[in-house]
């Protein structure tokens, strides 16, 4: 003998019943058959709710009531021969009839007993169950429809209608016994009846106890749950999609995994299995050929101990403590009394090894119940001070790590832990259960989707990636450049460097996202239009609250206010990658100050771009200087601004003026809208310092040799008069020019460091000047034209120089340079 139960969704509509039809075929040709069927999918809910409105006086429950006889006889039409239509409905419209007179009397009552409840709720197994028998008969497989009233009993203990085991399961056999030419039984589960005769249903999962209680009674060899889903999985697959099948399992820890949240078993309603050892599978009606779940006494053993997750809501927090505790015994049993009393179940228990706190965990529907109790209970010590009234938390959820022998897998706690670490999930409560087969935490609602999945990946997935998360400042044209190349190259970074990307937060000046678990590339716009405010520092006081393992902050702005962040963000554990000159350009001991902070708190700090956007200046200075090779030059032209010009200008030898050249520079976007920005060399100052202080230099912008292209009088007024003023000093310009070109020379604005003598050992000291210079053919500056920068570097080790040249400025070039720093 054989039992299959069907689900409420498995029997939704005529073609999910067809399915089943075909399966119970299937299972009658292996050997003799009982098939507890569920109400049709949210039939039970549809009666419960038509009681109701019933009870308030409600009429509108008549419309539901008939939409759901007219979805039977839909059912009925679409299933069976047209030779049982008429029979079938008959008996179709005679139960819906026993519900229309119940209903009237709860209408007209305006009560609902729970008998009447009973009475109603029942209907929609004896429905489905007799609409699956007539259509198995119809197919020629000698089939009988019993009533599950005539089988399962029950009797009032406690107050409570309890199943009476004995009488039920000689029921059931007799049943068999009297039937011997029957291969298949069809009855309706959840339903039973009481020593009076009266109709009752079994409660929360009552046709998965239904089920139980027929196998056990016909010693069968295997109960079959046939469900919408494959069986049990390593997590819930709406939470985790990547959540695998759970071949095989033992009873107690299926038991554990549903305690906590798996939906797939009610645990009460299979223990009659399960202490009959009687094999347990979870088949899905839509994958009939799927392997599904084995649930049995001694499962196969795999490598991986660990078999799944589950979690659970609406978890209240309990608190109990205060001094009066301590060294005295009893208040643990007072407390567990007083809960039990009221009926309130404790789904968890933790206490401080000072035994002055002890903390439960209960549903939130409890939760007041509980503190009314609690507080009644300890009222004379609350009144002493000796205790604190009981201090009720909600917004919880438990999330619970099942496995066999779990306590004895070395590293197991650590390991779930750092997962939820690593994505600055907080956990309120931890305990492990006594039977070694679960480690449960309490964390915040909100965050118990986020803990499943890290989880999940930490015992299951096992990523060969190293998560690297990443904040960016600015989402201009070198945010969204970075942006587009992470998304772009995300999948080819991870396969070459072992780093996969998450985009977890964003800010532009006005609003930010934060996502710990990674913005979608293609809704950063979106997310940034829709995000939190920017103002008042709000993107940064959220990431110092974060805390996120292997996060970086990446500065792309030239926000002076966002670099003087740093030092706190190093303190939070983020390393910093900038594009932003302005911190490494600020007076030397606030440099100094941002090196030693990074390193004393064990992060990076990289800024490889501030000077030649993606060309590696700074860092073959740096390893120069790490490999204990000296610096005894450099000769850098480091702004493409001026470079386009002073390679252009010809001195009016091809008609074009030198403001005809600072023109097109700025209508080319290749200078500032003000050209004297870039005029100026400021901004080749702040490269200069940076250089410099790569080499070793302690050095300020007042130690900086500056010969200005321009004087003071071209800095006053606005662009209009500037580029006049230009025009007035054309011969100036023409003269300058010639000057070089009659030597064979060409002028280039160049940033240099020259060592000289120092007087302190160990510390090097260097001469730094820029300005314009005419340079020869035989130096590499020479040729450099267009907007390229280039930096020439002599060291002591290498008689020829190291010669760095390529775009020094570009919003992609930029960025790479950038993604460079984030990847070392």
């Amino acid at each position: 003998m054989q039992v299959l139960k069907f689900g409420g969704s498995s029997l939704a509509d005529a073609a999910n019943m067809l399915k089943a039809a075909d399966i119970i075929a299937r299972a009658v040709d292996r050997d003799r058959t009982i098939v507890i069927a569920s109400a049709i999918y949210k039939c039970t809910d549809t009666l419960i709710q038509i009681g109701n409105l019933a009870a308030a006086h409600d009429s509108s429950y008549t419309e539901l009531l008939d939409e759901l006889q007219q979805k039977h006889h839909r059912l009925i039409k679409e299933l069976l021969p047209m030779e049982k239509h008429e029979e079938s409905t008959e008996v179709c419209d005679e139960t819906f009839a026993s519900i229309r007179g119940i209903i009237k009397g709860v209408y007209l009552l305006g009560e609902l007993s729970t008998f009447s409840l009973d009475a109603i709720q029942g209907c929609g197994e004896l429905l489905s169950s007799r609409i699956l028998a007539t259509k198995m008969a119809s197919v020629g497989i000698p089939t009988k429809w019993v009533d599950s009233r005539d089988i399962i009993r029950t009797r009032l203990i406690s107050g409570r209608e309890v199943v009476d085991n004995a009488v039920t399961f000689a029921n059931v056999n007799e049943m068999i016994e009297s039937n011997p030419i029957i291969s298949l039984f069809i009855v309706p589960g959840f339903i039973a009846s009481d020593d009076k005769g009266r109709m009752v249903t079994l409660g929360r999962g009552g046709s998965d106890y239904s089920a139980s209680l027929y196998a056990v009674g016909s010693k069968a060899r295997a109960l079959e749950t046939w469900k919408d889903v494959p069986g049990m999985m390593t997590a819930d697959p709406k939470i985790v999609p990547q959540a695998m099948l759970i071949k095989h399992i033992s009873y107690r820890a299926a038991l554990e995994l549903s305690h906590f949240g798996a939906k797939v078993i009610y645990p009460p309603t299979i223990q009659p299995v399960v202490a009959e050892r009687i094999p347990i599978f979870v088949k899905c009606t839509f994958d009939p050929e799927g392997e599904g779940t084995l649930i049995e006494q001694n499962p196969p053993r795999g490598k991986n101990k660990i078999i799944g997750i589950s979690n659970s809501d609406n978890i209240a927090l309990l608190s109990l403590e205060g001094s009066g505790m301590v060294g005295v015994p009893g208040f643990s049993y007072r407390l567990f009394q007083t809960l039990s009393e009221n009926n309130i179940s404790i789904i968890l228990i933790t206490q401080a090894s000072s035994v002055n706190t002890m903390c439960v965990a209960v549903s939130e529907k409890d939760a007041a119940k509980a503190k009314d109790a609690v507080d009644k209970c300890f009222a004379y010590e609350i009144s002493l001070g000796k205790l604190n009234p009981l201090k009720v938390e909600k917004g919880f959820s438990i999330v619970c790590l099942v496995g066999d022998d779990i306590l004895n897998q070395r590293g197991t706690t650590g390991r779930m832990l750092a997962a939820l670490g690593r994505r600055s999930i907080g956990v309120r409560a931890v305990a492990q259960g006594s039977s070694e087969r679960n480690i449960s935490v309490i964390v915040a609602s909100e965050d118990v989707k986020m803990a499943t999945k890290y989880i999940h990946n930490e015992f299951f997935e096992k990523s060969p990636y190293k998560d690297v998360n990443l904040f960016i400042a600015g989402y201009g044209t070198v945010g969204k450049a970075l942006v587009d190349i992470i998304a772009r190259d995300r999948d080819k970074i991870a396969a070459s460097t072992g780093k996969r990307l998450h985009i977890a937060g964003i800010s532009n000046s006005r609003k930010y996202v934060i996502d710990r678990e990674g913005i979608k590339f293609d809704k950063i716009e979106s997310s940034l239009a829709e995000g939190k405010s920017a103002a008042n520092d709000a993107f940064f006081e959220e990431l110092s609250k974060l805390s996120l393992q292997n996060s970086i902050f990446v500065d792309c702005t030239a926000s002076s206010d966002i670099s003087y962040k740093y030092l706190n963000l190093f303190e939070k554990g983020y390393s910093v990658v900038a594009s932003n000159k302005i911190s490494f350009a600020s007076p030397y001991e606030q440099y100094r100050k941002l090196k030693s902070s990074a390193a004393e708190n064990g992060v990076s700090l990289r800024y490889e771009t501030t000077v030649g956007a993606a060309l590696p200046i700074l860092e073959s200075i740096s390893r120069s200087v790490n490999s204990g090779d000296d610096i005894y030059k450099v000769d850098a032209v480091l702004s493409g601004t001026l470079n386009y010009i002073f390679s252009t200008y010809k001195g009016g030898e091809d008609g074009k003026t030198f403001a005809d050249v600072v023109k097109t520079a700025q209508e080319s976007g290749y200078s500032e809208p003000d050209p004297r920005l870039d005029l100026s060399g400021r901004d080749v100052l702040r490269k200069l310092l940076i250089l410099s202080r790569e080499a070793g230099a302690e050095i300020n912008e007042a130690d900086v040799n500056i010969d200005p292209i321009l004087g003071p009088e071209f800095f006053e007024g606005k662009v209009p008069e500037f580029f006049a003023k230009l025009a007035e000093h054309e011969a100036d310009f023409a003269a300058s020019y010639q000057a070089a070109a009659s030597k064979g020379f060409r002028q280039r604005f160049v940033a240099s460091i020259e060592s000289i003598p120092s007087e302190i050992p160990g510390r090097p000291m260097f001469k730094a000047t820029m300005g314009l210079k005419s340079v020869g053919p035989d130096n590499p500056l020479y040729n450099l034209c267009g907007t390229d920068n280039a930096a020439i570097i002599q060291t002591s080790f290498y008689p020829s120089p190291l010669v760095i040249q390529g775009a020094g400025a570009g919003a992609y070039q930029t960025a790479s340079g950038v993604l460079n720093d984030i990847l070392l």
